[in-house]
């Protein structure tokens, strides 16, 4: 497994700040969070130790992913302003350092969370790191635009993974919550995408807005957001969550759509003046913590 060569510049000695720029702080926060919701929201008690380890084990399995994914595409940040500077491209750090730090980061992650914790979540866990190395990064980034679509399942593991930490098993709810980042997914990137869609277009990655344009684009922002939100309140539905989180749920969701809405009517062409979009990208982590946090405060909360 190899990505396509692309001049660097002369690697300098890699300080812990690059290395630790190649685990994605930012987005491993959000994995990180969702892991520890579904952890907290499972049904039984865990040692704190045993979910201390559970949470860290994501993190470094978050970590490496982010890592590997650097390495792999090294080119592309390089012709991307939004990612010139990783460690990488940047010159400040050799490919093969980032290849050993982030295998070595992910192998150590599911063996201790194998050993310390269970088979189950250890198995889920090298699933979510090979998926959004091998099929996500490897296989579909630069060949569809559908890729953030069912790449978007990678970071849907999460609170799977916490969940089975606590539990040893998977049940509805987690499955449930699967579904929801999995569908969150499009639409949050896909506003991201439609601002920055010169950046991908001057990379050559097939992103949606680059290939489809930003209409199609918007359409399906609004599109994918309906489905979203109806999972979102499928766990009141169903009694497997109680009001505390279908309220929050309900109402969030409703301003999602909205949001979703006008992304979805909006022509605006000049990717500074995206408003809509940018409103959308910004709610869209503000929700997804709200949604996962109201579920943990509603499960601790006595009927």
């Amino acid at each position: 497994m190899s990505s396509p060569a692309v001049p660097m510049p002369p690697a300098m000695p890699a300080e812990w700040r690059d290395f630790l720029a190649l685990t994605k702080p930012r987005v491993m926060s959000l994995v990180v969070y969702t892991g520890l919701c579904g952890l907290l929201a499972a049904p039984v008690h865990i040692h704190p130790v045993i979910g201390f380890t559970a949470i860290l084990c994501i993190a470094l399995g978050a970590g490496a992913s982010g890592a590997l994914n650097m390495w792999y595409e090294a080119d592309l940040d390089a012709r991307m302003k939004r990612t010139e500077q990783r460690p990488l491209p940047a010159g400040r750090m050799d490919r093969q350092s980032a290849l050993h730090f982030g295998v070595g980061l992910g192998t150590f992650s599911v063996l201790l969370m194998g050993l310390a914790v269970n088979l189950l979540a250890a198995a889920i866990l090298a699933a979510s790191i090979l998926f959004y190395v091998l099929v996500y990064t490897v296989w579909l980034k630069r060949r569809t635009p559908q890729n953030i679509v069912i790449g978007g399942a990678a970071g849907a593991f999460p609170a799977l993974i916490g969940w089975a930490a606590a539990t040893g098993r998977i049940d509805l709810l987690p499955v449930l919550l699967f579904a929801l980042v999995f569908l969150w997914t499009p639409p949050h990137f896909w506003a991201l995408a439609l601002y920055v869609r010169t950046d991908y277009a001057a990379a050559g990655v097939p992103m949606l807005p680059v290939v489809a344009g930003a209409r199609t684009t918007r359409v399906q922002v609004f599109a994918y957001a309906l489905p979203m939100a109806a999972v979102a309140v499928l766990p009141w539905a169903l009694g497997l969550a109680g009001p505390i989180y279908g309220i929050t749920a309900a109402l969030l969701s409703l301003l999602f759509v909205a949001l979703a809405a006008r992304v979805g009517f909006s022509r605006e062409a000049d990717p500074a003046r995206m408003k809509p979009e940018r409103r959308l990208f910004a709610f869209s982590i503000l929700y997804l913590f709200a949604l996962f946090g109201a579920l943990v405060v509603d499960r601790m909360v006595p009927a």
